[in-house]
């Protein structure tokens, strides 16, 4: 069986990315007769037309539009292989701003300690943090972000994920709800009160709502914030429950009872208090997630183990 000629996938990510034969010559350098013989072997290897006339303009069909994004991530993969590997980089004189998408909850919990460790070894690198309005590997492909930050979506099968830590949610009141003079509310209980909850997307159903209905019980959620801060204010200032991750309170059972004393007091003087849910949920995996292209950048790397360990440090995986 012969090999394919591995050459041609530069000239398909061209012609991919600009859609036209002429510009994909100018862009390699070719002429644009080369460059038709190119699509012709192109064409007769993937067997399909790729670049259809669509009146003067061309097109690209639907098998190439699928190709598209395979294409350029192999071109982007192949292009890493063959380059000198590159030296450690000097973090004491590195001078580089890195884009982070997360949301709110994450960037309350983590933005410090990231900050803080980020500029303690790298005083002139920048820390980013830019609104997760929805899950779109988008900005990962296009350069626009470095890190993605939360649960895996539909990222895409290219981009490469990291588990930082697994979490849970957690219920929420003021300091004097009934329900914070409770050791542990029962389901009963939990459901008799109103509800606040996150949601970028402005759905109010979730896993808890399926725990609940598995024992015939529903709760009523009378407000939907975008953000976890804003659910904990609403709740801070009502009789409503929220319902928040405890990375977001770095409420974690696997820290040490030392540290407990010393989370209920601060959760005390923020005027809240932290229970467990009377149902049980999955717990939910928060991971780092990246674009190949930059799997090998050195910088790069330093930057997602700085991550991985400030996340690991505060919460177990």
């Amino acid at each position: 069986m012969s090999e394919p000629d591995l050459n041609l996938l530069i000239a398909l990510d061209a012609l991919l990315d600009d859609g036209s034969v002429v510009g994909a010559a100018r862009r390699l350098g070719l002429s644009a007769s080369a460059m038709s013989r190119t699509l012709t072997r192109l064409r007769e290897a993937t067997g399909d037309p790729l670049l259809v006339r669509a009146g003067r303009a061309m097109v690209l069909t639907p098998h190439a539009q699928a190709l598209r994004e395979r294409t350029r991530n192999a071109v982007h993969e192949a292009r890493a292989v063959l380059v000198p590997s590159a030296a450690e980089p000097d973090l004491a004189t590195l001078q580089r701003t890195f884009t982070i998408r997360a949301n709110d909850g994450f960037v309350e919990a983590f933005g410090a300690r990231l900050i803080a460790a980020a500029t303690a070894v790298a005083p002139f690198v920048r820390l980013r943090f830019a609104p997760k309005t929805e899950k779109t590997s988008a900005h990962l492909r296009e350069g626009s972000a470095d890190l993605e930050i939360g649960v895996l979506g539909e990222m895409g099968p290219e981009i490469r994920v990291q588990a930082l830590f697994r979490d849970r949610f957690v219920g929420v009141v003021r300091q004097g709800h009934p329900l914070a003079l409770a050791r542990g509310p029962t389901a009963e209980r939990y459901v008799a009160f109103g509800h606040v909850v996150a949601s970028r997307s402005g759905r109010g159903n979730g896993p808890v709502d399926a725990a609940l209905a598995a024992l015939g019980l529903e709760r009523t959620i009378v407000a939907v914030v975008p953000s976890f801060p804003a659910a904990l204010a609403v709740a801070r200032a009502s009789d409503l429950i929220a319902l928040v991750p405890g990375s977001f309170l770095c409420d974690h059972r696997e820290q040490p009872p030392e540290q407990h004393d010393e989370l209920r007091e601060s959760l005390h003087s923020a005027g809240i208090h932290v229970f467990e849910l009377p149902v049980t949920t999955e717990k939910i995996t928060v991971s780092q997630m990246w674009h190949p292209r930059i799997e090998a950048d050195p910088v790069h790397r330093w930057l997602r183990q700085l991550v991985l360990t400030v996340c690991r440090q505060h919460v177990p995986l």
